[in-house]
Parts: structure tokens; C-alpha cells; sequence
């Protein structure tokens, strides 16, 4: 593929698959980076608002609404699939904060943020290569649309 000509998701996407190409740290990423992602969101979600009439989760909805953007800039199917993702992040959050209160949603997200972030370190060196994020911040976004186009590649979906 001349890479001048494709699109940015695609560059995006070939530059990072090069970073992952051992099958054990692209399994580990299919599982560590969503878990990722849904625990910053919990993170977030336990930030208490500024403003009286805000509940808690104000930060992550925000967070979400700005990553959603960027995503849905990249491509539109992605950008679909990834708000209804932060859609279900959001209603778990709201779920677990409901169920086991914030104290609680606040350490869930720590443990599954240490947890998955180890897995994620093993699954580099297990590939011998750095994560792609240390080169630039970007792959940090990058990664939860990666894993989602390997589901849409397995569906036969476009993005």
C-alpha cells in the first residue's frame, strides 16, 4: 500500500501493527487494552465535579465525548463503534458506582489499570519491541481503535 495515498487511520494503524506483531502481545492487547480504557474512564468518572448541579462521571463523559471526536474524525464506522463502547463503559461505571459506590469503583479501576498495564509491559517484551506510545502519546488513542478494527477485519465490517 503506498502509504502516501492512504488514509490517516491507515498509517496510524501500519505504523502501530508494527509494533505488534508477535501473536502472544497482540492477544495481550486485545484483552489489556480495552481494560485499559474502560478503567481510565472509571478513573475519571471518580473525579468529583467542579459545579454543584455536575454528578459524578462529568470528567470521563467529557473525556470520552473528545476521544469519540477524534475517533470518529478517523473513521466514521470506528467512530460508531467506539461510542457505543463508551456508551457501555459509561453505564458500567454508573452500574458499579450504584453497586459498590465510588470508593469502590475508584479502587476497581486502579487494580484493573495496574493489572492491565503489566500485561501490556509482559506482552511487549514478550514481542522485543517498546510500546509504541513511548514514540508518540498518540498511540495511546491509537490502541483501542486498533483493537476494535481487528474486530471489524474479523466481521468483514469496513472501517
Amino acid at each position: 500500500m503506498d502509504m502516501s495515498a492512504a488514509r490517516p487511520i491507515d498509517r496510524w494503524f501500519a505504523s502501530y501493527s508494527g509494533d505488534h506483531r508477535n501473536a502472544t502481545n497482540q492477544a495481550i492487547h486485545v484483552v489489556a487494552v480495552p481494560a485499559i480504557a474502560w478503567s481510565v474512564i472509571a478513573l475519571l468518572w471518580c473525579i468529583p465535579p467542579l459545579l454543584p448541579w455536575f454528578q459524578y462521571g462529568i470528567w470521563a463523559a467529557l473525556a470520552m465525548f473528545g476521544a469519540w471526536a477524534y475517533y470518529n474524525r478517523l473513521s466514521r464506522p470506528l467512530g460508531i463503534g467506539m461510542l457505543i463502547l463508551f456508551f457501555i463503559s459509561g453505564c458500567l461505571c454508573r452500574l458499579l458506582e450504584d453497586r459498590i459506590g465510588l470508593r469502590g469503583l475508584l479502587f476497581s479501576g486502579i487494580g484493573v489499570f495496574v493489572v492491565a498495564w503489566i500485561a501490556q509491559f509482559i506482552g511487549h517484551h514478550i514481542e522485543g519491541r517498546r510500546p509504541s506510545f513511548l514514540t508518540d502519546l498518540t498511540y495511546l488513542l491509537i490502541g483501542p481503535i486498533w483493537v476494535l478494527a481487528k474486530l471489524y477485519r474479523q466481521f468483514g465490517w469496513k472501517y
